[in-house]
């Protein structure tokens, strides 16, 4: 269906108070799932990001890649193995971790940015120590080099967003002080974190699922807001259950580091991103602390 001009202008409309809030604001996106996946979504989310650069948003991408890394496991030969739910990386696995997040994914990324007229700069939590992590302890479980941040020196993302870049973070860091190794970091709580070190006003996971939804099974049932306050009680009763629950947590680490917004949102729909950003009727699930 086509828009007419009045239609057009009343999306503007719309979208001008939006512009005015975000302009000089942080925002921080975890991007992975479906969107990483297909070809089109991810045009169409570095559209997004891009955009909103131009306009004056500082926006940070901090990305995983677990379908990549268990194409390339697989490619060489090597079994994926999770232990609760969490990816067991022994040394060799670690390289190639590193090998696809830091290597091939965030300059596929870079370069879809550039392409698209944006200025973007790749980074791993390597780099200037932007992340510190510890050996994760998963229930007396031995994960192998899968990490915990415990630190976030966020002054070379700082630096970029204020020369105009747009950082692509990959999530491998640094082990703490004396320890040499380097560690795979859930790419969901990295971003969280990062979010808090950057005073970011709003926190954007792109996910394949539309939102918290009362019934998993019927998407008209998503809940488009939820007080941080009644996350507990939503857990304990189920509504908020299985794959949600991590998603959540993170959601929870950065409000309650001070991040006033967060938002799980369905990568799967085009420009998600920029409905979720300016207009009234938003997209998917906003968790808040008041």
């Amino acid at each position: 269906m086509e828009l007419s001009n009045n239609d057009w202008s009343k999306i503007l409309v719309e979208a001008l108070p939006y512009f005015k809030q975000w302009v000089g604001k942080i925002v921080v996106v975890k991007y992975g799932g479906n969107a990483m996946l297909n070809e089109e979504l991810k045009q169409a989310v570095m559209e997004d990001i891009v955009l909103l650069n131009t306009i004056g948003v500082h926006v940070v991408l901090v990305h995983g890649g677990g379908p990549e890394i268990n194409a390339m496991l697989e490619r060489v030969g090597k079994e994926s193995k999770f232990v609760n739910g969490l990816r067991y990386t022994d040394e060799e696995t670690m390289e190639i971790v590193q090998m696809v997040l830091t290597g091939k994914l965030n300059k596929d990324i870079v370069g879809i940015l550039l392409q698209q007229g944006g200025k973007a700069v790749g980074l791993s939590g390597v780099d200037s120590g932007l992340l510190r992590a510890r050996k994760i302890d998963k229930n007396g479980a031995d994960l192998g080099f899968v990490g915990d941040v415990t630190e976030v020196h966020p002054e070379i993302v700082t630096s970029l967003l204020n020369q105009g870049f747009i950082p692509v973070i990959s999530t491998v860091a640094l082990g703490e002080q004396g320890d040499t190794a380097r560690y795979n970091i859930n790419a969901d709580t990295a971003a969280a974190k990062i979010a808090v070190a950057l005073h970011a006003e709003k926190f954007v996971q792109l996910t394949n699922v539309p939102g918290v939804l009362r019934d998993v099974n019927d998407p008209t049932t998503l809940i488009k807001r939820i007080a941080r306050e009644a996350i507990p009680s939503m857990i304990a009763t189920g509504i908020i259950s299985s794959g949600m629950i991590p998603k959540i947590e993170c959601c929870l680490e950065a409000l309650k580091g001070g991040v006033p917004r967060t938002h799980i949102i369905d990568g799967r729909v085009p420009h998600s991103l920029l409905i979720e950003m300016f207009s009234d009727r938003g997209i998917g699930t906003m968790l808040m602390n008041e």
